[in-house]
């Protein structure tokens, strides 16, 4: 074969493939469109639980003008709380006394006219995953109340309630989001026509952890909420 015959042939063989190519081209971006069709949508789930911890600060005043027996009464007095709590059952490890408050009127330049010139402040802590056991002795502290023990209500006094095994139920609360956002994408496919394909992206949401309401704080909400992008496929 002469070389001018193989330049005809070989000119013949390319414009035969850009003729293919150009006749393939409209498919591949019609395919190329339609993996580009998606839907993002978001998958809630929601769990109530049962606190697993109690922190309980138990906060009492005396007051008195000689310190050592406003001191002896602050003794006695947390010797009757510590009482109260063991024989209620919390374990001792679970109670802690922190450091006394001491305020003398003497040196208090915008408290030096009170009637008591001292007045100690001290804070027994309950910390404890028997919730229920010191639940029962919250409703029933007014005994401390009745063997004199003057129990402080403040911003010091506040009774916290956590969730602390969270990572228990993470799993299962991830897939039934993933579950929830699938049936939201599917009902989109669904009123357009088409169906729901692959995951292209998916996000965990950040878990929250709520108490249900005011009244019940030792009951708390799990959420999460999952973003997921699905293909839509005709």
């Amino acid at each position: 074969m002469s070389m001018e015959k193989s330049r005809v042939w070989t000119g013949f063989f390319v414009m035969l493939g850009l003729v293919f190519l150009g006749a393939m081209l409209p498919v591949s971006v019609s395919k190329l469109k339609s993996f580009d069709r998606t839907v993002t949508v978001k998958g809630l789930c929601e769990k109530e639980v049962k606190a697993d911890k109690v922190i309980w600060p138990i906060v009492i005043k005396v007051a008195g003008n000689d310190y050592a027996s406003v001191y002896k009464q602050m003794e006695q007095q947390n010797e009757i709380i510590r009482k109260f709590l063991t024989e209620g059952g919390v374990k001792p490890e679970d109670i802690t006394l922190g450091a006394i408050e001491v305020s003398d009127a003497r040196t208090d330049t915008y408290d030096n006219n009170r009637a008591m010139r001292f007045i100690i402040k001290s804070i027994t802590t309950v910390c404890s995953s028997d919730v229920d056991r010191v639940r029962e002795l919250i409703a029933g502290q007014n005994k401390l109340i009745e063997k004199g023990v003057l129990l402080i209500n403040d911003w010091d006094s506040n009774i916290s309630y956590e969730y602390e095994s969270l990572n228990d139920i993470k799993p299962e609360m991830v897939e039934e989001a993933t579950k929830n956002a699938r049936l939201v994408g599917e009902k989109f496919a669904e009123d357009s026509h088409s169906r729901l394909g692959k995951i292209k992206t998916a996000s965990q949401g950040t878990f929250s952890i709520t108490s249900r309401d005011s009244n019940t704080p030792w009951l708390k909400t799990v959420r999460v909420v999952n973003l997921v992008t699905y293909y839509i496929v005709d």
